[in-house]
């Protein structure tokens, strides 16, 4: 769909819904990025339902602590847990991952809430651009492997486990992926590794991180082919949170203002993720969440560069040349891709 400035207001003071709200009970939850901004907000969200495990991931594991004895303190939910990631570092992903599959036998919702913005191009120890391999990398690094224990808690409760991945609609500012990138024989070492990517940052790299999220989860909802778990994309909008703490003080002026005239608090960004984690299912609309980018709380047309044949194209090289370099990281993610994964199957 075509998106413009107007689009951008009417959604910004549109009231989102209440908080969709179900009994989690038995259920295992994962947000990660869980200690500050929306994602705080999306485990108090959760909290409240009852989980038999919460999961809240923060960088810090002293934060996290903090803040999961906070939401233990104010919702009564002694199920709350704090355990560091590190979403810039591929090794903290494996690790974090591992030890979910020691300690926990079953998952139910993952929520990958963390992000970030930069202006310049830094590079993170594994040698990939830092918003590129947080925001991108590491975010599907993560939801494949815990795959293997979502599909497998499918099976053992008959239940539909979701992936919720934050995107926004800022991707709408992206007319299509540099040709460049995609022409060469690995779009992300071309696009963001350190040999590759020079010491100016491209304009628009935060937009292309939350174009490349929904092709992405699209990639991968269309390889699940209908098993018996949702992935999707999620939008929580222009929220007032600590996303531009890295942003240069005048961009960071710029969105003080857009906070006063158009921002959306942090529990409402929430709304949308953990409507994206549980809705549909009373109204029998769950497989319309297949592959979906969800925005106020309903399904939404992404751009139309998504939707558009070289959009298309675009997410089956960019989802093989990730899995390429995946598998360099974490042998483990090419037999989880043959065991779990089929061709592309579009409705």
């Amino acid at each position: 769909m075509k998106y413009t400035f107007f689009d951008f207001v009417r959604a910004q003071w549109t009231t989102i819904p209440p908080v969709q709200k179900q009994d989690l009970s038995g259920k295992t939850v994962i947000v990660t990025g869980g200690n500050t901004g929306i994602g705080l907000e999306v485990v108090r969200n959760f909290a409240r339902m009852n989980p038999a495990k919460l999961i809240l991931t923060s960088r810090s594991q002293k934060r996290g602590e903090e803040v999961a004895a906070q939401i233990r303190g104010e919702t009564g939910c002694a199920s709350v847990e704090a355990w560091a990631l590190e979403l810039a570092e591929f090794a903290s992903v494996r690790a974090f991952c591992d030890k979910f599959e020691r300690e926990c036998d079953r998952l139910d919702i993952l929520v990958e809430n963390a992000g970030i913005a930069t202006v310049n191009p830094d590079f993170t120890k594994d040698g990939w651009e830092l918003s590129t391999q947080v925001n991108d990398m590491s975010t599907t690094l993560l939801s494949l492997l815990l795959l293997p224990r979502m599909l497998e808690t499918a099976q053992k409760y008959h239940t539909y486990p979701r992936i919720v991945v934050a995107s926004s609609e800022t991707h709408h500012e992206i007319p299509s992926l540099d040709k460049s990138s995609l022409n060469s024989p690995n779009f992300f070492r071309a696009f963001a590794h350190k040999d590759h990517l020079g010491s100016t940052m491209p304009p628009g790299r935060y937009q292309t991180t939350k174009l490349l999220n929904i092709l992405l989860v699209r990639a991968l909802s269309e390889r699940l082919h209908r098993k018996p778990l949702i992935t999707n994309s999620a939008n929580p909008g222009f929220c007032k949170t600590g996303l531009r703490r890295n942003l240069p003080a005048r961009a960071r002026f710029v969105m003080w203002v857009m906070d006063g005239l158009f921002g959306r608090t942090a529990d409402d960004g929430a709304r949308v993720f953990v409507w994206a984690a549980l809705g549909g299912e009373e109204e029998g609309r769950r497989d319309e969440l297949r592959g979906a980018y969800v925005d106020l709380c309903s399904v939404k047309e992404p751009s139309d560069y998504v939707v558009s044949k070289e959009g298309r194209e675009a997410g089956d090289k960019i989802w093989d040349d990730l899995i390429e370099e995946l598998v360099k990281v974490e042998p483990k993610v090419q037999s989880i891709v043959k065991e779990y994964l089929t061709e592309p199957v579009r409705n």
